[in-house]
């Protein structure tokens, strides 16, 4: 089992309903999509095997594992999320929610992007729904979203710090009309951490 990996780091957690929670991020290369706010090079990466990654993250005091990318779900499978599991690591994902997520997660946020068919995540532990909102974005029902324990609304962070604080301020009006939302700011950015 080999991984296409694009950086292994350890950090805090900086958003949705885990934020602040120290986590190893293993984020993938790779994506079904491109999204101009991406902050991540998909086009790079180190193909790594499962081993290979549990001896480069043994070494941190965590045991909680963030699966991010790019895309997750076009490498990751049942059988890495095992081993990892086997090994005494707990695993969030960050998909995009285009593919079925693998079993065994221990946490899952699916954050929306593109032309998602909502019905296709059919997961049925569905911990947080992200959406990630530009200013005069229109928010879908929570209806048509998948059942899910929390409905996040994550403001784009821009290099523009005049068009990142207009979309706060759109969440945060958002988040004020429609309650069963909740913010969710990228905390590791505000404060400068990876």
């Amino acid at each position: 089992m080999s991984l296409n990996v694009n950086e292994i780091f350890y950090s805090l957690q900086g958003e949705g309903g885990r934020q602040g929670e120290a986590s190893v991020f293993i984020r993938l290369s790779g994506c079904n999509l491109n999204c101009d706010f991406c902050d991540t090079d998909s086009s790079t990466g180190k193909i790594m095997s499962c081993e290979q990654i549990l001896e480069k993250i043994i070494q941190y005091p965590c045991r909680w594992i963030v699966w991010t990318g790019g895309e997750p779900t076009l490498q990751l499978n049942d059988d890495c999320v095992d081993f990892f599991k086997q090994a005494g690591f707990s695993q969030a994902i960050e998909s995009n929610g285009h593919n079925p997520l693998p079993k065994m997660l221990n946490y899952t946020a699916v954050s929306p992007k593109g032309n998602t068919d909502y019905a296709k995540i059919n997961n049925p532990h569905v911990d947080e729904i992200r959406m990630t909102i530009r200013k005069n974005d229109i928010l879908p029902a929570i209806e048509s979203l998948p059942k899910a324990k929390k409905y996040l609304l994550s403001p784009i962070f821009s290099k523009k710090i005049c068009e990142t604080k207009a979309n706060i301020n759109w969440c945060v009006e958002q988040v004020k009309l429609n309650t069963q939302w909740k913010l969710s700011l990228q905390i590791h950015k505000l404060i400068g951490i990876d």
